[in-house]
């Protein structure tokens, strides 16, 4: 039997148990409420600007040649001087969308490369390839329930690892024997200075047992490279703890970010520049 002092305890348990559930559950539709303002942004704004005045606000850019099923738009977002947002003008969710694997999808991140002349002329500089990239986030790892790729520059200590490893790096899937900002990523080299026909997204899923269910639980991150004087890509896929996901995809605690891995300061433009100067 409880005493009076037990029952009392147990009491002041379930009540703190129920507040936090309360909590969780207001978090999540927080969460909900606010995850189709980016969609909003492209179907409400930017492309009925286009049809009605052939002007894109407030996005940079829409892009209508292949119809609005297959088109895409350029938006400048809030958070750093130089990163942009490229969308699709369709309803995608995001990296776990079957619509982007379908026959004929629009490969955006062919889409989102050639928006880096973006961030170029934002710095009023031109970079080097290699501190340049495009990310996508997992369903974990992302606020916004609108596909969104971040196009921006990379984070200084990013790129020296990924120098130092980038000539062990082959044309199929391997594990990077560093770990990029405390996780661990898969990566592989993709010659050419675009993408062409190459879609990231294509790549992943057919190195998945099981890509409609797994595919969710992936960040991919396509950053510029070179090896022996020829352009190429270095495309990193890393992935949600397994045990992480499910509570995490539910509450959106970031994990599977390959964002992260940008610098929305874009430092190296500043180190780039200084160099420029000590050359002078």
């Amino acid at each position: 039997m409880l005493n009076s002092r037990s029952i009392k305890y147990l009491l002041a348990l379930i009540a703190v148990l129920v507040s936090i559930v309360i909590a969780i559950v207001a978090l999540r539709e927080k969460q909900i409420n606010k995850g189709d303002v980016l969609w909003q942004i492209v179907h409400e704004d930017c492309v009925p600007d286009m049809q009605a005045n052939h002007l894109a606000s407030p996005c940079v850019s829409v892009d209508l040649a292949r119809g609005e099923a297959a088109g895409f738009v350029v938006f400048k977002d809030k958070q750093g001087n130089t990163q942009y947002l490229v969308m699709p003008t369709a309803k995608i969710t995001g990296i776990e969308d079957p619509a982007i694997l379908e026959p004929n999808a629009t490969n955006y991140f062919a889409d989102a490369w050639q928006a880096t002349a973006l961030v170029d002329q934002r710095l009023h500089q031109t970079l080097p390839r290699t501190d340049l990239s495009v990310a996508i986030n997992s369903v974990s790892g992302r606020s916004q329930d609108q596909l969104h790729l971040h196009v921006d520059c990379m984070q200084p200590a990013v790129k020296s690892a990924l120098q130092q490893v980038a000539p062990q790096i082959g044309t199929a899937w391997q594990t990077l024997p560093v770990r990029l900002r405390g996780d661990e990523y898969r990566a592989m080299w993709l010659p050419g200075a675009d993408l062409d026909t190459r879609n990231p997204f294509r790549l992943l899923a057919d190195s998945l047992s099981d890509p409609a269910r797994e595919m969710g639980n992936h960040t991919l991150v396509l950053v510029g490279a070179e090896r022996l004087g020829k352009d190429g890509f270095i495309l990193l896929d890393g992935k949600a703890p397994a045990l992480a996901t499910a509570i995490s995809s539910w509450l959106r605690l970031g994990y599977g970010a390959g964002g992260k891995l940008q610098d929305h300061q874009c430092r190296v433009a500043s180190t780039l520049e200084s160099k420029e100067k000590l050359w002078r």
